[in-house]
C-alpha cells in the first residue's frame, strides 16, 4: 500500500512540498530537501513519521562522518577487551557488529522514516559511497558475510544546506525539493501553529521588523524562521508590546548571530527618521 502524507498540524507544508513528499513515497526514492538553514528541513522528517505512524530514525552527519558509519561498525576494541578479560565468546563476531542508522533502518521489521541530516557536511565521497545502498536498500557485513536486505524500504529524507554540490549520480536517485523562504502569509501560518492565540498586533509588528532586517543586503546571515520563532518567544515572555517595537528592536541576539550584522542593523535603525 502506498503511503500518503497530507500534512501535520505542527508543520505548515506548501502544496508543492506535499506533492514532492508523496512523489518520493510513491517512487520509494529518497527525498532530498535543500534550503537555507532554519526553514524547517530537519523537522519535516519527524513530522512525516508522526503523521504516517512510522518509527523515526536520525543520522546526524558531521564533517568526519563516513558512509560506513551509517551501515555498521565492527567493535574491535570491545572484542579485544572481552578476549583479555574472558567476557563472552569472542569467536562470535556478530556480537561485535553494531548497526548504524541506515543499517538499522534496513533491518527493521517495519517500515521506518530515516532522516540523513545535513549530508553536505561530510566530504565529497560520502554521497557517492551511499549510492548502492540507497538504490538497492542492501549491504554486506564483510566480517560475518551476512547480507542485509530491506524487508520494507525505509522512507529516506535527506537534508542539505547547499554547502557542497552533490554528485549527479546521487541527485538522480532522489526526488528533490527546495524549501524557499516563506512568504509573509505562509510565515503567519507558521507563527500561528507555534503561538496559537498570540496577539495579532504584536505578530504584525514583529514580522514587520523581521522582514525589514531580512531585506538588508549587507548581512552575512539573515535571520530565518527558527530565529523569528525564538524571538517571538522572548517578546512574549518579556512582555514587549507593539509600541516598543516601533521604537527599537530588542533582543537582537536572538535574530542575528554575527557582530557585524548586529552593528549594521543598529546603524540602519539610527539613520531612520
Amino acid at each position: 500500500m502506498t503511503l500518503r502524507f497530507d500534512g501535520h498540524d505542527a508543520y505548515v507544508a506548501t502544496p508543492d512540498l506535499l506533492d514532492n513528499v508523496n512523489a518520493a513515497l510513491l517512487l520509494e526514492r529518497p527525498l532530498l530537501l535543500k534550503g537555507e538553514p532554519g526553514t524547517g528541513k530537519t523537522v519535516l522528517g519527524r513530522r512525516i513519521a508522526e503523521a504516517l505512524g512510522l518509527r523515526f530514525l536520525l543520522w546526524n552527519v558531521k564533517s568526519s562522518t563516513k558512509a560506513q558509519d551509517g551501515l555498521y561498525v565492527y567493535d574491535t576494541v570491545q572484542r579485544l577487551n572481552d578476549a583479555r578479560f574472558g567476557e563472552g565468546d569472542v569467536r562470535d563476531i556478530a556480537r561485535y557488529i553494531k548497526l548504524g542508522p541506515l543499517g538499522e533502518a534496513l533491518r527493521a521489521e517495519e517500515r521506518v522514516v530515516l532522516l540523513i541530516d545535513e549530508v553536505d557536511k561530510a566530504d565529497l565521497e560520502f554521497a557517492n559511497d551511499l549510492l548502492y545502498e540507497l538504490d538497492q536498500m542492501s549491504f554486506r557485513i564483510n566480517e560475518t558475510g551476512e547480507t542485509v536486505n530491506a524487508v520494507h524500504r525505509p522512507f529516506v529524507v535527506i537534508t542539505s544546506n547547499n554547502e557542497k554540490e552533490l554528485p549527479d549520480a546521487f541527485l538522480r536517485r532522489c526526488v528533490f525539493h527546495y524549501i524557499a523562504f516563506p512568504e509573509r502569509e505562509t510565515m503567519r501560518q507558521i507563527v500561528d501553529v507555534h503561538f496559537p492565540g498570540l496577539d495579532q498586533i504584536l505578530v504584525e509588528a514583529a514580522m514587520n521588523r523581521f522582514y525589514q532586517i531580512r531585506e538588508q543586503r549587507n548581512l552575512r546571515k539573515r535571520p530565518a524562521t527558527s530565529e523569528l520563532l525564538d524571538w517571538l518567544r522572548i517578546l512574549v515572555h518579556t512582555g514587549i508590546e507593539k509600541a516598543d517595537l516601533d521604537k527599537s528592536i530588542p533582543n537582537l541576539g536572538a535574530l542575528l548571530k554575527n557582530e557585524g550584522d548586529v552593528a549594521a542593523v543598529r546603524e540602519a535603525l539610527a539613520s531612520q527618521p
